[in-house]
């Protein structure tokens, strides 16, 4: 058998030495170097085992993430915002909308009274003044009994030691102060006077721009119902604006010391709808019979100090 070495060519023209070997049975066996294979496509390999998602859909689902926490966000701003205004721990008998429109209702007419009553309810002793067809307004001047315009007048807001007032105030259309830290308000304007619960300044506003008055003070009663707790302790004189569910309007004074929780269950127990704290419960001032007399409420010789004249705001009420 002859060995024959011949070189081969691949397609590509290298040379390539390989052996023949021819034997009687004209077998023939090529043996000679492996062939190149073609190199691999990395990427579509990869692709094709590990397959990546399209990036629009990272896209997406970053885009829901994010709405997802802007909704969450919203939603407790909605829930805190709902609790601060509306969820106040009692029932409102009159809304802030409700009120605006007794405040612009028109003036049926009638004369001017003030009707004083005495009772013992839950023995707590009351003097209630009832107010008909008067309006009213806030002074940072006390009247005198000279002054016949004046039927009643009466300590209204609180105020510190450094003449700041303690919640909202306006006088006269212009604001002194804006604090809602007290739930409880009495409205002035176009005549007519209204009290409420609420945190919003709705009504406030709508006083502010038609020259009216309001105030802030604590709860007492609202909707026939008492708060939880009560910010001032201790027994002393008590003094209070009240309304009925028919809205008559009352003023109120306890003829001895009294827990502020004893006597808000007075007025509860009475059947007033609303009633708001009213600040100097032994303050000297005075009402005004139809005839024209003046009669002495509290202490006369019990006053501000002289030192915080022309910074207590007084709720002055007069004719229609």
């Amino acid at each position: 058998m002859n060995d024959d070495k011949i070189f081969i060519q691949d397609f590509e023209g290298n040379s390539k030495k390989g052996l023949i070997i021819v034997d009687d049975d004209s077998d023939v066996i090529i043996e000679q170097d492996a062939p190149e294979s073609a190199p691999e496509d990395s990427s579509a390999s990869s692709s094709e085992e590990t397959p990546h998602p399209h990036p629009h859909k990272w896209r997406w689902i970053a885009l829901s993430i994010f709405a997802s926490v802007v909704f969450c966000f919203a939603a407790y701003a909605g829930w805190r915002l709902y609790n601060y205004y509306y969820n106040i721990g009692v029932p409102i008998s009159v809304t802030p909308e409700e009120n605006i429109q007794k405040l612009a209702a028109h003036y049926k007419g009638g004369k001017p009274a003030i009707t004083l009553s005495s009772d013992s309810i839950l023995g707590v002793a009351l003097n209630m003044y009832r107010l008909e067809n008067l309006q009213a307004e806030i002074s940072l001047v006390e009247p005198d009994t000279t002054d016949m315009s004046v039927w009643m007048y009466s300590r209204s807001a609180d105020h510190t030691s450094t003449n700041e007032y303690l919640g909202s105030l306006v006088m006269n259309g212009k604001e002194l102060a804006s604090d809602v830290s007290r739930l409880g308000y009495c409205a002035m304007a176009n005549g007519n006077i209204v009290l409420g619960i609420s945190r919003s300044d709705k009504v406030k506003d709508y006083v502010e721009e038609r020259g009216g008055s309001f105030f802030r003070q604590f709860i007492l009663v609202s909707d026939g119902v008492l708060p939880a707790k009560f910010q001032l302790h201790g027994k002393v004189e008590r003094r209070a604006l009240a309304r009925t569910s028919d809205d008559h309007l009352y003023y109120i004074e306890t003829r001895h010391p009294e827990t502020l929780w004893d006597f808000a269950d007075a007025l509860r127990e009475y059947g007033f709808a609303d009633a708001i704290y009213i600040t100097g419960g032994k303050c000297h001032s005075f009402y005004r019979t139809p005839d024209g007399k003046p009669h002495n409420i509290g202490d006369d010789t019990q006053h501000p100090h002289k030192k915080y004249q022309k910074i207590v705001p007084w709720i002055i009420f007069k004719a229609r």
